[in-house]
């Protein structure tokens, strides 16, 4: 989300609030992982603990049940990016390089065409997602991996591909 406010929220965007968001927005799901419970316990938690309207109103718009609009380019931004993510995650995890190094976006999209691949993953969320950000979906898929990258051995992945060198 940081390389988001950097991409979509201007000169202006508070690239740590963008931060913040994108490590909040499923804090509650293992505690209460139903869609009757989250987001929205953990927006009553967060609101508790003084965080803004703004923070709040976008982790409650990643969650399309919610009703809440993505009024805000922080909220249309996480929407699309956290269901691409963890596809993204899915997609490095299969390959022989356990990478994002080599991951091309065709390959992405071959993979998303498949519906038995990372099934948990909602594929008319990501599509929504980037139309409702007015990019390209291959653009997108493009701009998510070169920004998770850096970050790839954080989350898991490039294990296998560390030690072979």
């Amino acid at each position: 989300m940081r390389a988001c406010a950097r991409r979509y929220g201007g000169p202006d965007a508070d690239v740590d609030e963008w931060g913040i968001v994108g490590l909040l927005h499923d804090f509650d799901y293992e505690m209460f992982p139903s869609a009757d419970e989250h987001p929205f316990k953990g927006a009553n938690i967060m609101c508790g603990r003084g965080y803004s309207d703004r923070i709040i109103r976008a982790i409650m718009g990643h969650a399309t049940y919610t009703g809440v609009p993505r009024d805000t380019e922080m909220a249309r931004a996480l929407f699309a990016t956290d269901e691409l993510c963890g596809f993204l995650v899915a997609c490095a995890l299969v390959r022989p390089s356990r990478s994002l190094d080599d991951m091309e976006v065709s390959s992405v999209k071959k993979k998303l065409k498949d519906k038995a691949f990372a099934r948990t993953v909602n594929r008319d969320d990501i599509r929504q997602g980037v139309a409702e950000l007015s990019v390209d979906l291959d653009e997108h898929i493009r701009f998510v991996i070169d920004a998770l990258r850096p970050i790839q051995k954080e989350i898991g992945l490039n294990t296998i591909h560390e030690d072979q060198n």
